[in-house]
């Protein structure tokens, strides 16, 4: 929705064919939204015909179906349209024969979804606090997780649990191992650590992942070229130009930029966590940021070079 130049020149870059020409009569943010949605349609067609695995109703059905489930509560249905996280796993191109690993994820929000998907053909592995993190909130958040994976082995009995706790762990799995690495909203976690930490968790994703293999981030959106660092650790937001320029640097290829996530009510200047469900400032405001929704969130693309 708002995407800085150099974003703009990574997609032409990295397009599998020429990029077709953009019209530049327009300026400032309307020409921007037509970038994106222009280079976003003509990356997407190439994506989606080089995806054909699995055939598209079959991996949504299984989607659904996961988003459907009993053993997902109502508090985190309630998420699903701000999320969606049918489309965006469609997006970065899931298959349920593939080896995917989440990173830190949480309370477990995307596990619910995809290691269904993924139990019968594929592989789950999630990234998680070991028990002895140095931070308390971070211990506790990883004992909830583990015990959620055992309470239905019906549901995560096939989950794989690595212990990951950047910059002291980062190691994902042995080189070219993975089909997919994902991450939803941590990325400033990292950032806020340090570029260096953030740097180092975009090269292990690399390396564990296959020539061919996508990393899908989704992050919440701070202003084009906001100063990421200022950004990170007052907003907890990233500028998106400076996402797609460190996935550059550290050897991926940008292939698409989806506006799935994208939320116009949210002017990218409030701490996200202010905004719902954490509803983290006064109660006076609320209401209002209640009227606005989740945060306003990239979701980028990335694919290691080479493969078929």
């Amino acid at each position: 929705m708002r995407i800085g130049e150099p974003a703009r020149i990574a997609l032409q870059r990295d397009a599998s064919r020429p990029a077709r020409q953009v019209p530049t009569s327009q300026s400032g943010p309307a020409k921007s939204r037509a970038v994106i949605r222009h280079l976003a349609a003509s990356i997407l067609l190439c994506a989606a015909g080089a995806a054909g695995a699995a055939p598209a109703n079959t991996l949504d059905t299984l989607l659904r179906k996961a988003v459907d489930g009993t053993w997902r509560s109502a508090a985190h249905k309630a998420r699903d349209r701000y999320r969606h996280p049918v489309q965006a796993l469609e997006f970065f191109g899931l298959r349920p024969d593939m080896t995917v690993i989440e990173l830190e994820p949480g309370a477990g929000w995307y596990t619910e979804i995809l290691s269904p998907v993924l139990r019968e053909r594929g592989k789950l592995i999630e990234t998680a606090a070991p028990l002895d993190a140095k931070k308390p909130f971070v211990r506790r958040m990883a004992a909830r997780f583990e015990q959620k994976l055992k309470s239905d082995p019906a549901v995560y009995g096939k989950v794989k649990l690595v212990p990951f706790d950047p910059p002291r762990q980062v190691e994902l799995g042995p080189r070219d191992s993975a089909d997919m690495v994902l991450t939803f909203r941590n990325t400033h976690d990292w950032l806020n650590e340090g570029p260096e930490v953030l740097a180092k968790v975009f090269a292990a994703a690399f390396r564990v992942l296959k020539p061919g293999g996508v990393f899908g981030v989704v992050e919440h959106r701070a202003r084009p070229y906001a100063n990421a660092i200022e950004s990170s650790r007052a907003f907890h937001r990233i500028p998106e130009d400076y996402m797609i320029e460190l996935g550059l640097k550290s050897g991926f290829r940008v292939t698409a930029v989806s506006e799935v996530n994208a939320n116009p009510k949210d002017d990218e200047i409030v701490n996200a966590h202010r905004l719902p469900p954490d509803l983290s400032g006064p109660t006076s405001e609320h209401a209002r940021m209640r009227a606005i929704g989740e945060s306003d969130r990239m979701t980028l693309r990335f694919v290691k070079p080479g493969g078929p």
